[in-house]
């Protein structure tokens, strides 16, 4: 009996996460190409956010990202991303590499390895734009052997045959382009950008087309020096950061509302996304390094079955000797 209940649980667990890539996957696979991967700390993942963004640090700078969202589902989403990049004067703006592998119960997976350009205008003394390019490449795959179906199941031994179902697809690739636009001085920021401009297919069955909607991002920040007596000049190691983010994918938006507070190399920050969650950010900067954490508390009806979200961010800001200075640095934050 001991044993008949441990592969009953089992092959819950195991139907369970079927069900549920099974029924995003094939029940609605225009909702899942709906939506790209997303991070919580959307400056800590800067060219991910927007093109324009590569070069801004000016010297070189690595990024590295993981987010785990709904621990709480078995049928799990999680993110890991890699960014280089950095601002090359002979080009006049800067150049980026980043890596972006999404995965959905160790079963749906996105590949996207993109080379990003930026050019940079000084129109002032005080402020300045960029311009950036995204080219990706994609990969979309489906790894049928995470997979379990009915047929595979013995009463007494469980998972033990091999299915008759064949695998209807498994893999798609292509190229993607995007572009965006940055604004900045010393003491605001803003910029857009437009993500997926040739809507590919991402369908993985041969008599389906499943496009990915263009993605709309646009996004405005702040930057605040306050003294401990309530004034603000310019000579304080307090900063008030408040920012908002507006996002629209296909019949999917997103409106996101935070404010950040830094003193000396400590980091902290509060966010609403609407009607879906509040997000709790503490960072450090050691060194060349800075490091975050974020936990997104979810508020929506699903708050019970996920467990919120967890990210984490790593950037190392290498030290370098520009040959001019002719070219500004973006004051935003780093998370």
């Amino acid at each position: 009996m001991t044993i008949s209940l441990k592969i009953l649980n089992k092959f819950c667990m195991k139907s369970f996460r079927l069900a549920f890539v099974f029924s995003f996957f094939f029940l609605f696979p225009d909702k899942i190409s709906a939506q790209d991967a997303e991070f919580t700390q959307f400056y800590a993942s800067p060219i991910f956010l927007n093109p324009a963004f590569a070069g801004t640090h000016m010297c070189p700078r690595v990024t590295l990202n993981h987010r785990n969202q709904w621990p709480g589902v078995p049928a799990t989403f999680v993110t890991n991303a890699f960014s280089y990049d950095q601002h090359i004067d002979g080009l006049h703006g800067g150049l980026g590499l980043m890596v972006v592998n999404d995965r959905m119960a160790n079963s749906l997976q996105n590949n996207r390895v993109s080379a990003v350009y930026s050019y940079q205008m000084k129109l002032s003394r005080k402020f300045s734009v960029r311009v950036g390019f995204e080219s990706t490449f994609w990969q979309k795959k489906l790894d049928w052997n995470q997979l379990t179906f009915g047929d595979m199941i013995d009463p007494i031994r469980g998972f033990v045959y091999q299915t008759g179902d064949l695998p209807r697809g498994g893999s798609k690739s292509g190229i993607d382009l995007s572009a965006g636009f940055l604004g900045f001085s010393e003491q605001f920021y803003f910029g857009f950008a437009a993500h997926h401009l040739t809507e590919p297919n991402e369908s993985l069955l041969t008599n389906r087309t499943s496009p990915l909607p263009r993605k709309y991002t646009g996004h405005l920040g702040f930057r605040i020096p306050w003294s401990g007596n309530g004034s603000i000049y310019r000579e304080t190691e307090t900063i008030v950061s408040p920012n908002i983010l507006y996002r629209r994918q296909g019949s999917a938006q997103q409106l996101n509302m935070g404010l950040y507070v830094q003193k000396g190399p400590y980091v902290g920050g509060v966010w609403y996304r609407n009607q879906d969650a509040f997000i709790i950010l503490l960072g450090m900067e050691v060194g060349l390094i800075k490091i975050g954490y974020s936990y997104d508390v979810t508020v929506s009806s699903l708050s019970m079955a996920t467990s919120g979200s967890h990210e984490l961010s790593l950037q190392i800001n290498f030290d370098c000797q520009p040959k001019k200075r002719t070219y500004r640095t973006i004051s935003c934050p780093s998370f």
